[in-house]
């Protein structure tokens, strides 16, 4: 079967209800798990906010290790994917947050705090996306497969 540029490009979206179903079933898992993280990290006393932070560089970890997973243990399951990336590491993580914390620290006089926030947050999310395909990799060698 050949397709055509545009179509592999840009598939006809899903929206089938079962798969709505499935992203917000793992959404609300993933938003569960980071309102846990942020009542077990509070922020420090120079205002970093250690839960965001530590919630999306581990987000990003697992994000590697997802994009893995699916490419290489289920290319044709079509729930896999939706489920963890979408759903349950899309609510899990909080970039928007992050930009809101970044915000209130340059308002309350963290300049600084702010800076290194920012900074840390791009460099160990970036590293930990890395991490988690190079681990995913080893994890499901691409030889393993059937």
């Amino acid at each position: 079967m050949r397709l055509d540029r545009m179509t592999y490009f840009h598939p006809a979206p899903d929206r089938s209800p079962a798969l709505l179903a499935a992203i917000a079933a793992g959404g609300a898992l993933g938003g569960l798990c980071r309102y846990v993280f942020a009542r077990v990290l509070p922020p420090a006393a120079n205002g970093f906010p250690w839960a965001t932070f530590w919630t999306n560089v581990s987000g990003s970890l697992l994000l590697g290790l997802v994009v893995v997973l699916t490419v290489r243990r289920f290319p044709e399951n079509r729930w896999v994917r939706p489920f963890l990336a979408t759903g349950v590491l899309g609510a899990y993580t909080t970039f928007s947050t992050l930009v809101v914390e970044i915000d209130l620290l340059t308002g309350h006089g963290y300049g600084s705090t702010a800076i290194l926030y920012a900074a840390a947050s791009l460099v160990t999310g970036l590293g930990a996306a890395w991490a988690g395909l190079v681990l995913g990799r080893r994890l499901w060698p691409a030889s393993r497969l059937p």
